[in-house]
């Protein structure tokens, strides 16, 4: 049994949840929900992975494995199904937009740590702004792309669906479905996966 260290609202521990789910591999995995922070330590994490970052799967054997992309992968290692495709030049397409996505989520990440973690006095605003820029550029990139939410669905979908219902949850304000409909209709679909209401673990 692999144990995977997560946190509910994380759009990258929900990429691994749902990629999990999509592969096959949910019960061979014992989810750890956890509590991290960039100012704070969580001993159980750091032990396994010296970032102390989530997520991070243990396997049986002890190894730890890191970041979301690399669990991913390992994941697309133990299926015949893969999330990416395995060679070619479609893969590094995947690949790309995958890290676009998270990209998105990572640029949110830190402008709500800068809202919400950082002590008034010392917040900067610009760093906000300029971290929600990429985000509004990245979803104005995808808008104009090929989007897919069925079952040819593969990690670079999986880490836009994240990424946008992490928008969902901590900017609600920025309303992306208004001025991005196909991107609408993208998520309206993934929602309505087995993997995605499995793995909405949000609070």
């Amino acid at each position: 049994m692999m144990t995977l260290y997560y946190a509910g609202p994380s759009p990258f521990a929900r990429k691994v949840l749902v990629a999990a789910h999509e592969l096959g591999l949910a019960t061979q995995i014992n989810p750890v929900a956890v509590s991290v922070s960039p100012v704070g330590v969580n001993p159980d994490v750091a032990a396994a992975n010296p970032l102390g970052k989530i997520p991070t799967l243990v396997l049986a054997n002890g190894e730890a494995i890191f970041d979301s992309r690399v669990i991913v992968d390992y994941f697309d290692s133990l299926t015949d199904r893969s999330l990416a495709p395995r060679s070619g030049a479609e893969r590094w397409t995947v690949l790309t937009a995958q890290a676009q996505a998270d990209g998105m989520a990572d640029a949110a990440l830190l402008a709500r740590y800068e809202a919400a973690l950082r002590p008034e006095p010392l917040r900067w605003s610009a760093w906000e702004t300029g971290q929600m820029d990429k985000v509004v550029r990245g979803l104005t990139t995808f808008e104009a792309g090929a989007l897919t939410a069925g079952d040819d669905l593969t990690i670079a979908d999986i880490a836009l669906g994240c990424a946008l219902g992490y928008l969902d949850f901590r900017f609600a304000e920025l309303d992306w479905r208004q001025t991005h409909p196909r991107l609408a209709a993208f998520y309206a679909e993934l929602a309505k996966r087995s993997s995605w209401i499995a793995t909405d673990q949000r609070s």
